[in-house]
């Protein structure tokens, strides 16, 4: 897939999270000459706007599965399907989610509901009561596999106001692939997913005073079956992640 893609387009996901005076320094790439961009967070975008799929064994099948999926031929040239690198918001990606007929199944979905601005995130706490999520919550559960997400250290300086860091890689600790929870819906005929987020375990908590809702890989079947109850699966959440400064 190409890279090369306007500006605006490629952050409209961290812009979406911003208010509108930080909305341009979101999406001039002037400003971030190596395609950095540091995960601003405001309004309930809780996390930083990519993740990484490695190509590695584990999620070979995952990706092959998702090339099987006869959803991909209705992906619009204008929106990239990703199936390793770095995975942006409005991109499409493999995501494990339940089949209409109630079996397990990786389709391609993009990135962010559309609104009045793209929502790349949901926050566990009130993803039940918000119009937005709501149904999603009920009974379109989903996984999105990841090696690692990255996240940016969020500070405050001295006046109070906020500033980033350090740029953190961040993954499940004993697995090759981390597990974030997500939602899912149709929009136009095509499937998009959120991903879910949590207060982050106290070992990461200097990072972000955010982090995904992540779960083990036994409990995959159950949170993306849609007559479950997702509140029930929330105390297997993982907190306890590997972390890194990236490169």
């Amino acid at each position: 897939m190409p890279e090369a893609r306007k500006p605006l387009k490629r952050w409209r996901g961290c812009r979406a999270a911003l208010p509108n005076r930080y909305a341009l320094t979101a999406v001039l790439p002037s400003l971030f000459p190596q395609g950095e961009h540091p995960g601003f967070t405001y309004g309930g975008y809780d996390m930083c706007c990519r993740y990484y799929m490695e190509s590695s064994p584990e999620l070979r099948p995952i990706v092959e599965a998702m090339n099987r999926s006869p959803l991909l031929a209705g992906f619009p040239e204008e929106i990239p399907v990703r199936s390793d690198g770095e995975i942006r918001p409005s991109e499409a990606a493999p995501v494990i989610a339940s089949s209409r007929a109630g079996r397990r199944g990786v389709f391609p979905m993009k990135w962010g509901f559309t609104g009045k601005t793209l929502l790349i995130n949901a926050r566990t706490e009130t993803a039940a009561i918000k119009p937005a999520f709501r149904e999603s919550w009920k009974s379109r559960r989903c996984i999105v596999p990841a090696s690692w997400y990255y996240e940016w250290e969020h500070l405050l300086s001295p006046g109070g106001k906020k500033k980033t860091g350090d740029k953190y890689m961040l993954r499940q600790k004993n697995s090759a692939v981390t597990w974030l929870c997500g939602l899912y819906r149709f929009e136009a005929g095509l499937p998009c997913f959120v991903i879910l987020t949590r207060e982050p375990g106290e070992g990461i908590r200097f990072i972000h005073d955010r982090m995904p809702l992540i779960l083990p890989e036994e409990s995959i079947s159950d949170w993306i079956r849609p007559d479950a109850d997702p509140e029930r699966l929330l105390s297997g959440a993982l907190t306890e992640l590997r972390f890194e400064r990236a490169g």
